[in-house]
């Protein structure tokens, strides 16, 4: 077998960016140039600084047990890439396997110990138990995403393991991918082939994708490790986000149960409301058509209905887009059937039937949650989007229904209480602010008594919603444009309140401008934990992009405070649920909820309080509530 090619980025590599050019991207995020000597000691001379094709070591394919048993007793600290396939009918290249064998129908370990790089395949159910009894023993093993191959070796979770994804990601959160061949290029200065060049339609598995997956994980961990140590995420790494990919996972393989036919029949009743909508909608405009076609739609309400239009599309039809809608639906009737009957089909196609498919035999649903999405650090949900079930609105609420315990359970939920406004009261250290949350004054009636100028008992509930949208707007960097479009305001009297705001929190003031002149002086901002968010935003030449630039800067700070607040709290109540019955079924940005055995229902909830609400010291307490109930709604 020919040693796999690998051009490292230099000077003279056409279209690539110079060593030097690296350099100085490696300097502004802390860590040493990729192409430098960093990586080169790790691989014993295969990678050198420079413009060279390198070779890393040649893919060995080991059959024998006994040759692999070798290699696995001499190794002590490797990268590896596990894959386990459980499907009767395997790909191709699977196919000289006995499928028929107790355990897996195929596994495979690539496996990279600095020098050698060799691929395991044989019986898959002596390969993982092999595999498992090597994981005890080694002194440390690097990854390319771990939870990925907890799901098939659970034996990594009590091992000393690294995952480079994860510090990738730390490092540079919004690059947006963190797969060996960025990490390759990004951190070692090499050009890997990736995925979709190495993976044939419809394959399960690719013998080089393993390969390079070994290889980057070890030879970029001291990389990496330096990286964020340089960065002052070196914590933030190995206390919050390592303990994290165990809590995620055990989530995802707890999973929620959902009541079938609960759902079933609120998808009927959608169906029916969709099917009234669409006479209604049919009878006013005098004829059928596609209401989900935004040219017919606009055509009949802005040609033939004459509606007043106030939009246009790029391509210059007429605009239905939901703003639009809504500021024509207090005056027509149809309109208001149109925008209902977009929450309905939403609802039914998105959650009714949407979620079908995701339920598993067991009757749960085991979405998958992301540790390296968002710029942010906040988790993020998919397969399904449980983190996106609407939660305003009385249908959307009923949704909420179909999620319940498993049998003689219950579910408890704890929500952090305004856990980002008492963020910026601590971060801005404004004395107002943190009095207020101290004593347990209502924030949004004492905005409003401070902006309207009135006594704190005379505030009205439309003052105090008009309160509420500036505090959550503030956290937001919102403008008089964006306030005065929530609150249905002209721009100068939004103006007004966001001054009136200041004024009374001058130190909110002082904080988001020393935070927007930091970003700008130097790239990015920090939380309170160190996590590093880059705004590149701020060096664009488009002003409107800037102005975005600082309103992340603003934000980012806070938000990735409360998720970094979050996954502390979550590793906490993990930690204490440790040998319980009960367990951490979904994770729901500042909302935790645990199916609870009834008998220790009063121990969870204290390992609940105490695990959240003592994730972090701040000027400003941390207040959680929690609710229980027999469905996931019923929590609230």
């Amino acid at each position: 077998m020919e040693p796999l090619e690998i051009m490292l980025l230099g000077e003279k590599a056409s279209g690539d960016r110079t060593t030097g050019e690296m350099a100085s991207v490696g300097k502004a995020f802390g860590g040493k140039a990729a192409g430098g000597n960093a990586s080169a000691d790790m691989i014993s001379g295969n990678i050198v600084s420079g413009d060279i094709a390198v070779n890393v070591p040649e893919i060995k394919v080991v059959t024998v047990r006994g040759e692999a048993l070798s290699i696995l007793n001499a190794t002590k600290t490797a990268g590896i890439s596990y894959f386990e396939s459980e499907e009767s009918v395997v790909p191709e290249q699977m196919s000289l396997f006995d499928t028929n064998v107790a355990g897996p129908s195929f596994a495979a370990l690539a496996i990279y110990d600095g020098k050698g790089l060799y691929v395991l395949k044989y019986s898959p159910s002596e390969l993982r138990d092999d595999v498992t009894a090597w994981v005890k023993k080694a002194e440390s093993v690097s990854l390319i995403d771990v939870k990925r191959t907890l799901k098939k070796l659970d034996v990594l979770r009590d091992a000393d393991f690294f995952d480079a994804s994860v510090a990738a990601y730390l490092i540079n959160p919004v690059r947006g991918s963190y797969d060996y061949d960025d990490i390759a290029k990004d951190h070692l200065g090499v050009m890997l082939e990736n995925r979709k060049e190495l993976l044939p339609k419809g394959e399960a598995y690719s013998e080089k994708i393993a390969a390079y997956e070994a290889f980057t994980a070890l030879a970029a961990m001291p990389v990496l490790k330096e990286k964020l140590k340089d960065l002052g995420e070196d914590k933030l790494y190995e206390e919050v986000e390592l303990p994290l990919i165990i809590s995620l996972n055990d989530m995802e393989n707890a999973g929620i149960r959902v009541d079938r036919e609960a759902l079933k029949e609120f998808s009927g009743y959608l169906d029916g409301k969709i099917s009234e909508l669409e006479d209604r909608i049919y009878e006013a405009a005098g004829e059928k058509f596609n209401i989900n076609s935004p040219a017919q739609l606009g055509n009949i309400l802005f040609e033939k209905l004459g509606l007043r239009s106030t939009k246009k599309s790029k391509t210059g039809s007429y605009s239905t887009a939901a703003d639009v809608l809504e500021k024509l639906a207090p005056d027509y009737p149809i309109v208001r059937d149109i925008l209902e009957y977009r929450t309905y089909k939403k609802l039914s196609s998105t959650y009714a039937e949407g979620l079908k498919p995701y339920i598993s035999a067991d009757g749960r649903i085991h979405g998958t949650f992301n540790q390296t999405v968002t710029a942010t650090g906040r988790i993020s949900s998919t397969d399904p989007n449980l983190q996106n079930i609407p939660v305003r609105t009385d249908e959307g609420r009923k949704i909420r229904d179909m999620f319940i315990p498993a049998e003689g359970c219950i579910l408890m939920d704890a929500d952090y209480s305004q856990v980002e406004l008492r963020i910026l009261a601590a971060l801005s250290g404004d004395e107002k602010l943190i009095d207020a949350y101290e004593n347990s004054v209502d924030i949004h009636s004492l905005t409003a008594s401070e902006v309207f100028h009135v006594d704190i008992d005379a505030v009205t509930p439309e003052m105090r919603r008009n309160a509420k949208a500036v505090n959550f707007g503030i956290v937001y960097g919102i403008s008089a444009f964006g306030l005065g479009e929530d609150l249905s305001i002209d721009r100068k009297e939004a103006a007004e309140y966001i001054e009136r705001y200041f004024e009374t929190y001058p130190g909110v003031k002082k904080y988001l401008d020393e935070t927007v002149s930091f970003a700008k002086e130097n790239g990015y901002v920090k939380t309170l934990f160190g996590r590093i968010r880059p705004i590149p935003e701020l060096k664009a030449s488009q002003y409107m992009v800037r102005q975005f630039g600082e309103r992340v800067a603003m934000n980012s700070p806070i938000q990735g405070t409360a998720a970094d607040i979050m996954k502390i709290a979550m590793n906490n109540v993990a930690k204490g649920l440790e040998g319980m019955k009960s367990r951490i079924v979904l994770q729901v940005h500042d909302e935790l909820l645990v199916e609870v055995v009834p008998e220790e229902k009063d121990i969870v909830r204290d390992i609940i309080k105490k695990g959240m609400e003592s994730a972090a010291k701040l000027a400003v307490s941390l207040k959680v509530d929690v609710n229980e109930g027999a469905t996931w709604n019923e929590c609230h």
